[in-house]
């Protein structure tokens, strides 16, 4: 059994939660403001489109992952799990925002368990530096179409 593993990534951004929550509940916009290459929807949502039980693809580089969005809350929160690309186990990743200082406080909360034994604290360390840049990113551009 490996060890659970989690972190956060947090980020601010003078943009309404609105703004912000678009671009992360649109696939689309990823390769944008993000590391990540490219985007593919997999399998639409219960609702049609990027909704509660899509399967997102985001490649980056070699490294193709599939992620599930397991739950939407507009403006506020967007859950998801990773299905497959990295080898992870239980992956959980919530992403929240809330109005702060006029505008809107990024928090990505990451946890995880590993499928390989001794990787954790390598897979930690650059999904961390990963996340960070993807909230970021997120912050900057929300910013500019805001």
């Amino acid at each position: 059994m490996s060890t659970r593993i989690s972190f956060e990534a947090r980020a601010w951004t003078p943009a309404e939660p609105h703004v912000v929550y678009a671009l992360l509940a649109d696939g689309r916009t990823w390769p944008t403001w993000s590391p990540i290459g490219s985007f593919r929807l997999e399998r639409e949502g219960r609702d049609g489109g990027e909704s509660e039980g899509a399967v997102r693809q985001f490649k980056t580089g070699a490294v193709t992952s599939r992620e599930e969005l397991l739950a939407l809350e507009a403006d506020e929160t967007l859950v998801y799990s990773a299905l497959s690309g990295l080898p992870l186990r239980d992956h959980r990743a919530e992403v929240t925002l809330a109005e702060r200082d006029a505008g809107t406080a990024i928090t990505w909360h990451e946890s995880f368990g590993t499928t390989v034994p001794g990787t954790g604290w390598m897979l930690r360390r650059f999904l961390h530096r990963f996340v960070q840049r993807c909230a970021d990113g997120l912050a900057k551009h929300a910013a500019v179409v805001g």
